[in-house]
């Protein structure tokens, strides 16, 4: 494979269409330690389409196992120095803290659906999708149930970290990564439910994350008194509702800091917060690190 001209070309990331959440530190200790889903569960989800120039290179691997699917076009990994193809149809698996290297083919760019994920089980289904360590890819048809259950878990995502949404998204993962384990048996069903006042609350959220709400313009907005719209958020998200917008800002502010080069004093207005350092603290707080360091780190 082309390394070096991979090395020349190589950017961040910057691909129309992309999209991408890395949850913050506490929500993953919160994950952690619940017996409900400490077995399994998503610390990283995202979507690159046509990533021409993706790369990365990880020389002691990382924390979390990592696994790619190829939707389109076509790239390349390498794994205990020995270097593979991934094309249309194929994924391929990172065990946790094994040095790896990967990137798209630089004229038949790949489109790739990828998450990194931890857990007392994560090991188990490594092993099983990697053979026990010695094919770490392989083929799967497509399949839109498949597109369609991991566009859920990031849709979940983004309306926030709430113990329900938690919950869902990784129960969803033991179903996502059993579609790469047993492909011939995938199957996924398809529920639809209708909307009620909390989850019109959370759309109204995401539409106006450039403005500093209170609870009582959010609980106006779905006809509610803010006494009983604040104890029915709260029960059935964990979180109080501004607590809950807050994380929702800081989701969009990291995809700013990851995909834009907008200034972290920009990011902060966009968030409807005017004073950039306020911004950095409370960035800080929820992520463990600064807007600075988050945007200087390697997905």
């Amino acid at each position: 494979m082309p390394e070096k001209k991979m090395d020349l070309h190589r950017k961040k990331d910057g691909f129309n269409g992309q999209k991408a959440i890395v949850l913050p530190t506490k929500i993953i200790k919160s994950c952690e330690n619940s017996p409900l889903i400490n077995h399994l569960f998503i610390t990283d989800i995202g979507f690159y389409p046509k990533a021409q120039f993706h790369y990365r290179e990880r020389l002691t691997g990382i924390s979390q196992h990592i696994l790619i699917y190829c939707a389109d076009g076509k790239g390349w990994f390498q794994l205990n120095n020995k270097e593979a193809e991934i094309k249309q149809g194929q994924y391929f698996i990172i065990p946790a803290n094994m040095a790896h290297k990967y990137g798209s083919d630089e004229s038949n760019s790949w489109s790739i659906y990828w998450l990194h994920f931890k857990g007392c089980s994560a090991d188990h289904f490594t092993h099983l999708l990697s053979k026990q360590k010695t094919q770490f890819s392989g083929n799967v048809n497509f399949s839109d149930e498949r597109i369609r259950l991991f566009n859920n878990m990031y849709a979940t995502l983004e309306n926030g970290y709430s113990a329900d949404n938690l919950g869902y998204i990784n129960m969803c993962l033991w179903h996502f990564l059993s579609s790469f384990c047993y492909p011939d048996i995938f199957y996924v069903p398809i529920n639809k439910k209708e909307k009620d006042a909390i989850d019109i609350s959370i759309d109204f959220m995401q539409q106006n994350l450039h403005q500093p709400l209170t609870l009582q313009e959010l609980a106006e907005e779905v006809h509610i008194s803010a006494s009983h719209y604040s104890a029915l958020f709260r029960k059935k998200t964990g979180y109080s509702p501004l607590e809950y917008f807050n994380h929702i800002k800081i989701q969009k502010a990291c995809q700013y800091l990851q995909f834009t080069k907008l200034r972290v004093k920009e990011i902060a207005y966009k968030m409807g917060i005017n004073d950039p350092f306020y911004f950095s603290r409370f960035f800080s707080n929820m992520m463990g690190q600064s807007p600075l360091e988050y945007r200087n780190r390697k997905q």
